[in-house]
């Protein structure tokens, strides 16, 4: 795509030799990489890269999955080669074995562009500074906690409940369920996440803020032409400037996202002032705010102000981590919430037999099912789990050496030159890309049926293959929420809202396909819409009340 960006002429030299540089490095210089199989460059200015992530690259990634297997090599920018891994045993090296050293973190251009976009938080730190606000939040993301923040859950899961039940009373109606997915994630991170209400969920019309969220990781996809002029962020004067260029370029996705990113930052520091000032005037004016003070933002705020002068968090840290919040924790579950309902959809008699467990629950437990119990629930937790296996919401997630290594494989490849590979040397600076449904799929560990969505699976024992993998997730042998110390600090989190609001859900609704196509696109975050490459998500579904 072709884009203009007016950089300072003292910059421009040095863009020029830097580029060039690349060119005959990757051109002329041998790569470590050389001798993996890998499909051919498709372009000398993208490589691979573009095909990998168009919004309809599942079957590109699948070829290159049958292909050439757990390892190969990609060619990216100017030449540029990466691996593409999903290999179990590469895996555990670069997520668990080598993270205290960090060999493997993410990669340089990802955190610079969520810091850019989203601010200093988890998604855009690494090393010490985030090692320091991990130890921070943890506690906030414990069961303990959960437990104690269930009833709120459950109160909002509950608006959405008479909301759609209001809508579809005198008979079946067509809705669009990721809408009101998103809506429903925004208002359970708020309440519980922030202390603030964003949606009554009462309203039909769009709400402008939620619609924007869910559109920044299309949106992202978009601008992912901007990754060449990260490198050189630090070198076009302060932010102010920066940010007068960005008004400058031409491109509506460019423009649609700086929107966004406005929007949420607005929002973000207005709430942060406020609970801040409530909280520097005392407890009791807690009381009477929404989750009177037990959602995440207000315990961080109270554990920062009573921390150790060198464990406290800079106020820019903490408003990052709201608006880290309200996009990493609306859009992975709304999105995952949204796949269930889909896929119950399409198989009407697993969605009969999830009901009849959840109203079996609901008639022993009462309405509101305690958390342990609707934890343990075995049928709906096989869907969620199943679900989480086959359609992670993060397909590939970026990783770079940080020094020179070697990856272990569980199953050798063999090389360009007709060598069997046990292991692959890995230059300080090498991009890999690791295909987390690659490795939720693979049939070796999984067995033949690992393509199909089977929640009977997790009723069973598993293959002996997945134990003998020993897959490094932390969450049911699979790498969804990854592992190390940048895994999914909230994802006890989306369980507890997953199950919550499919449990009031499929226990009051029935779910089926409408006359309107759903394609889940390829992306940051994968996503619903009408067509392929739309950036608007939709996802419109045949309600009616539960038989």
């Amino acid at each position: 795509m072709a884009f203009s960006f007016p950089l300072p002429l003292a910059v421009a030299p040095f863009v020029i030799v830097y580029v060039l540089w690349l060119v005959f490095r990757n051109f002329f210089i041998r790569s470590a990489f050389d001798n993996v199989p890998g499909p051919p460059s498709s372009s000398w200015l993208a490589g691979n890269i573009l095909k990998l992530l168009d919004h309809d690259a599942w079957a590109y990634t699948d070829d290159l999955i049958q292909t050439y297997g757990p390892v190969a090599k990609l060619h990216s920018f100017l030449g540029a080669r990466w691996l593409h891994v999903y290999d179990p045993r590469a895996l555990h090296a670069i997520f668990v074995k080598d993270q205290e050293k960090d060999v493997f973190t993410r990669e340089p251009l990802t955190t610079t562009g969520a810091n850019i976009l989203l601010g200093p938080g988890l998604l855009a730190t690494a090393g010490a500074v985030h090692k320091k606000q991990r130890r921070m939040l943890q506690p906030v993301f414990s069961v303990a906690h959960l437990r104690n923040m269930t009833p709120t859950f459950y109160d909002i899961t509950r608006k959405l409940r008479i909301a759609i039940e209001s809508r579809v009373r005198g008979g079946p109606q067509k809705i669009d369920m990721v809408s009101w997915m998103g809506r429903t994630a925004l208002e359970i991170i708020g309440q519980s996440g922030l202390g603030h209400s964003f949606d009554p969920l009462v309203a039909d019309t769009k709400d402008e803020y939620t619609e924007a969220i869910k559109s920044f990781i299309p949106t992202a996809v978009e601008i992912e032409f901007m990754r060449l002029v990260l490198p050189f962020v630090d070198y076009l004067g302060p932010a102010w400037f920066r940010r007068w260029l960005v008004t400058l370029m031409p491109q509506k996705s460019v423009q649609r996202m700086k929107h966004i990113v406005d929007m949420m930052y607005e929002w973000s520091k207005e709430i942060f002032e406020a609970k801040k000032a409530l909280i520097e005037s005392g407890d009791n004016a807690m009381l009477h705010q929404v989750g009177e003070g037990r959602d995440v933002m207000s315990i961080l705020l109270r554990a920062n102000m009573s921390a150790a002068e060198e464990d406290k968090l800079e106020d820019e840290e903490l408003l990052a981590q709201m608006s880290t919040f309200i996009m990493a924790g609306m859009d992975t579950t709304s999105n995952a919430m949204s796949r269930v309902l889909h896929l119950l959809a399409e198989n009407p008699d697993v969605q009969d037999k999830l009901r009849s467990e959840l109203v079996n629950a609901r008639e022993t437990y009462g309405e509101d099912i305690p958390f342990d119990d609707l934890m343990a629930l075995p049928y709906l937790d096989a869907i969620c789990r199943e679900t989480l296996r086959l359609h992670a919401p993060v397909t590939l997630t970026p990783r770079v050496a940080n020094v020179d290594t070697v990856l272990p494989l569980m199953e050798p490849v063999r090389g360009v030159d007709g060598t069997l590979l046990s292991e692959i040397a890995v230059p300080k600076g090498s991009i890999l890309f690791v295909n987390l449904r690659a490795v939720n799929t693979y049939k070796a560990v999984w067995g033949e049926d690992a393509l199909e969505w089977k929640p009977e699976r997790w009723l069973n024992p598993l293959p002996r293959s997945v134990e003998e993998a020993r897959i490094p997730g932390i969450y049911s042998h699979v790498m969804t929420f990854i592992n190390g110390s940048h895994s999914c600090i909230g994802f006890k989190f989306s369980q507890l809202e997953m199950k919550t609001v499919l449990y009031v859900l499929v226990s009051s609704f029935k779910f089926e396909l409408s006359d309107t196509k759903i394609h889940w696109n390829f992306a940051g975050v994968t996503y619903p819409a009408t067509s392929k490459g739309s950036v608007k998500p939709e996802m419109w579904l045949n309600v009616s009340l539960a038989p």
